[in-house]
């Protein structure tokens, strides 16, 4: 689940609250039997563990029950949105001829409630002050676009929009990252797959995208690194301190191992798997 991060009360609609979503996510996505997933479930279909009250009949056991994919999952408050907003409160199970477009509409809402979550850190980061009036104008344009009708939601260019904010953050985090001063190690995108870090200085680096999976980072200082994007599923992050990093969410420290040396961003909170 995300947390809240920065003062702007906007960011309480991007936590997820399951309590007023009819499932969507248990239903909505497909997925595919792998180390994340037991089964291979469609679009569309109900996953068997959905009761009749749209709660996970397993929840408290889906790492055990080989569903970690579930617990890392984050729709940013998308699911509540689209559910009691969007349509209304009218659930697809009640009302079966909106299921098809509601289970379309979800995956577009996340994202923009996703962008929406960067935005507003964004917000919150004072090295990048100069930019908050632009930074500003785009969330408040983002948010008017979920509260659309599900025809305008899905007639969006998603993509093209991810690109136009992805400009403005990229810009917000060289601003950021200049106050650790020195050469920043430049990994965007880097293929860091089961790479061995361990106590590496990474202070104020680019890890937009990079791929972190199974690496040790145990004791790493990640101090004021974008993270945005990065794969940390598996990567231990033991001892390091990401305290000042930015565009870091929830759903990634969920997939990755820590402990309770780990030092984490305030508005984050340490998974209940890291012991």
């Amino acid at each position: 689940m995300a947390a809240t991060h920065g003062s702007d009360s906007a960011a309480l609609s991007l936590r997820a609250d399951c309590a007023s979503c009819f499932g969507l996510c248990c239903v909505a996505l497909p997925f595919s039997a792998s180390a994340d997933f037991a089964i291979d479930k469609d679009a569309g279909r109900p996953c068997p563990n959905l009761r009749t009250d749209f709660r996970c009949g397993i929840h408290q056991d889906l790492r055990e029950r080989g569903f970690p994919g579930c617990v890392v999952y984050d729709c940013f408050g998308a699911g509540q949105q689209v559910s009691q907003v969007t349509f209304a409160g009218q659930d697809w199970r009640r009302f079966p001829e909106a299921a098809g477009q509601m289970f379309k509409v979800f995956p577009v809402v996340r994202q923009l409630h996703e962008l929406l979550w960067y935005l507003t850190e964004a917000l919150s980061l004072r090295p990048a002050a100069g930019l908050h009036p632009e930074i500003r104008a785009r969330r408040d344009e983002v948010e008017a676009l979920t509260h659309g009708s599900p025809d305008s939601l899905l007639e969006l260019n998603v993509p093209a929009l991810r690109q136009e904010v992805n400009e403005l953050l990229l810009r917000t985090s060289e601003l950021v990252r200049a106050g650790t001063g020195g050469r920043r190690k430049e990994r965007r995108g880097a293929d860091l797959i089961g790479a061995k870090l361990r106590a590496a200085d990474l202070r104020g680096a680019n890890l937009r995208g990079a791929y972190l999976i199974g690496a040790d980072l145990r004791g790493a200082d990640l101090r004021l690194a974008d993270l945005i994007g990065a794969d940390l599923r598996g990567a231990d992050l033991g001892g390091a301190d990401l305290t000042g990093c930015i565009f870091l969410t929830q759903s990634q420290l969920n997939a990755a191992k820590g402990d309770s040396a780990t030092k984490l961003p305030p508005a984050l909170t340490r998974p209940a798997h890291w012991g």
